[in-house]
């Protein structure tokens, strides 16, 4: 069968981002989606109003359960919700080691929604740099983790925090013609892309980037050439989102 993404992260029921936006992006990438999932959460394609986050152990259950039975060749992280989640996965990690692994460290929803105690997740998040493949964080939350403001000195500390790889993301910067993405290695910028700004805001395009990249990594392309291939695609689904409410939030047509 098709090598498979175990993802962790969280229903979004209005289909926009979470798990369903995991599942349609890996699926588009070639690989098969896997679910373990963190949180439940009580939102729509604008606005998170709450979430009721999965437990240590009914994670892990879930996770287990899976590799027994499934080609695992990567795993991919968006919302964990609590400090106890984030300790859940990296003990799954250390001891699934050949695992690829695509962090993406999501803190609040772009609707601007809290998707947990950002304060607390930071910190923990430290248990998890190390451990990944490739981190892609928009600046943001680069700025969260890292406590820096100067885009530069903040992806130099990741690296020293234990990064091997960091895709930053650029969508948040005040850009209005373009958004540029840049991809290091050890440190080092190996490649930028910019694309043109679509018009709005778009819900669930960091957790379809960060999907596709791991189907990618999973199925064996290299970091580069599976960031690359996820760019392009993502490009075309964002500029052919949908629209629920006028002037709202857009769903990306990931088919």
């Amino acid at each position: 069968m098709r090598p498979t993404v175990l993802c962790f992260s969280g229903l979004d029921p209005s289909g926009g981002a979470g798990l369903q936006a995991d599942i349609e992006a890996i699926g588009q990438s070639g690989a098969h989606a896997a679910i373990a999932c963190t949180a439940l959460t009580i939102q729509n394609s604008q606005q998170v109003f709450g979430f009721e986050a999965t437990s240590k152990d009914l994670l892990l259950a879930q996770a287990n359960a899976l590799v027994q039975d499934l080609p695992i060749k990567a795993v991919k992280s968006g919302m964990l919700g609590t400090t106890d989640n984030i300790a859940a996965l990296a003990e799954f990690l250390r001891e699934h080691p050949d695992y690829l692994y695509v962090l993406d460290p999501v803190l609040v929803a772009n609707s601007g929604g809290s998707l947990g105690n950002q304060e607390t997740l930071v910190k923990a998040f430290v248990e998890l740099i190390p451990l990944a493949t490739v981190l892609t964080p928009n600046t943001v939350e680069l700025r969260a983790l890292t406590g820096e403001q100067d885009l530069d000195k903040a992806t130099a500390k990741l690296f020293e925090m234990g990064a091997k790889a960091i895709l930053v993301k650029g969508g948040h910067e005040d850009t209005p013609d373009y958004i540029r993405n840049a991809l290091y290695v050890n440190g080092e910028m190996i490649s930028e892309t910019k694309c043109p700004r679509l018009d709005g805001e778009y819900h669930g395009s960091g957790c379809s980037l960060a999907s596709f990249i791991a189907g990618r990594l999973a199925l064996g392309d290299a970091l580069n050439v599976a960031v690359n291939y996820a760019e392009t695609w993502l490009f075309g689904v964002l500029k052919n989102a949908e629209t629920p409410v006028v002037g709202g939030q857009k769903i990306p047509k990931r088919f």
